[in-house]
């Protein structure tokens, strides 16, 4: 089991990427990982596609833990997230401890927000390039991109990429707290 004691924190908020949302979570689940799903308040979302997710806490009670491996699926709930304080604070947190922070689609609007790829190659989906370009990443249009922790991918299409790519990553890395 790749990920055997990870602890890993997914986003859910208002209208998520149904796929990109739970295709991590079991894929990390049958690695072995310890995974959690933080909301921002509510108790239930619906993804686009109408599958419904109950999460395991809000953002402000989950930002008291570790992870090892954060992901912000996307859709449209990214621009809910972002202006959460306590999402923010996650993702800052778990870059300065050394864990893997991943985003696909629109979830790399949470990563711009949270001031954490200045100077990192990413991708995301094309829509917003420009938000990433303007928070000082160097987009790059390819399946998956890995520059120091951060893990970024476009789309549904990239799923087995950017997992497999999580997975390689965080079975080498050492969160420090």
């Amino acid at each position: 089991m790749e990920l055997k004691d990870k602890r890993v924190l997914i986003f859910a908020g208002p209208d998520f990427e149904d796929r990109e949302l739970f295709y991590p979570l079991y894929r990390f689940r049958e690695a072995g990982a310890a995974v959690s799903v933080a909301g921002l308040g509510e108790k239930i979302y619906k993804g686009k596609y109408g599958c419904p997710i109950e999460v395991d806490g809000s953002c402000e009670e989950l930002s008291k833990k570790t992870w090892d491996i954060v992901i912000v699926p996307g859709g449209w709930a990214p621009d809910k997230i972002r202006m959460n304080d306590a999402a923010l604070s996650i993702v800052r947190q778990a870059v300065k401890a050394g864990a893997v922070v991943a985003a696909i689609c629109h979830g790399g609007w949470v990563l711009a927000s949270a001031g954490v790829i200045n100077g990192k190659k990413v991708t995301s989906y094309r829509a917003i390039k420009d938000d990433l370009i303007h928070a000082g990443g160097n987009w790059v249009d390819a399946e998956v991109i890995t520059d120091g922790g951060i893990v970024t991918s476009r789309t549904p299409a990239d799923l087995p990429a950017f997992c497999r790519e999580i997975i390689k990553i965080a079975s080498k890395a050492k969160v420090t707290v």
